[in-house]
């Protein structure tokens, strides 16, 4: 019996170890719900951040997309490869990131956003007004770490 508590107790501690170092779980390359881009998750003084690295129609009448969209006028002559999306994500356990901001280049909004690693390969990425209930997810499928 006591052998038992130990192993239980011994399994559920190195199982807490492992959820606080798995806090860049979420960093490497992912392609998005749609297949249309690839989002590179980064970390930049202790916050995570993503930008699109890939998309797969760059270009329209042979130039780049532009971020036509935006609210700022400054802005709206970029393009949207290389734009950072994803902003101020903090670690909060459970697989989960949260406190950030994802960023609309369709419709130039601004969305609070929550993100949840399912497994190493799969991450749903939410954006939500208000309360997490009123948004919508997005399953994203690593592509490389």
């Amino acid at each position: 019996m006591f052998r038992l508590i130990t192993f239980i107790a011994l399994f559920l501690f190195s199982s807490r170890i492992f959820a606080q170092n798995n806090t860049d779980a979420i960093l490497g390359t992912w392609l998005t719900g749609d297949e249309k881009g690839h989002v590179q998750i980064y970390k930049q003084n202790g916050k995570y951040f993503g930008k699109i690295v890939w998309i797969k129609e760059p270009l329209k009448d042979g130039k780049p997309i532009l971020d036509t969209k935006n609210p700022d006028p400054k802005k709206r002559s970029q393009p949207v490869m290389g734009l950072v999306f994803l902003r101020n994500f903090a670690y909060e356990g459970d697989d989960v990131w949260e406190g950030g901001k994802i960023y609309d280049p369709e419709s130039g909004k601004d969305y609070s956003c929550k993100m949840t690693l399912r497994n190493e390969n799969t991450l749903d990425v939410r954006g939500f007004i208000g309360f997490s209930l009123l948004g919508r997810t997005d399953t994203w499928k690593r592509v490389k770490n």
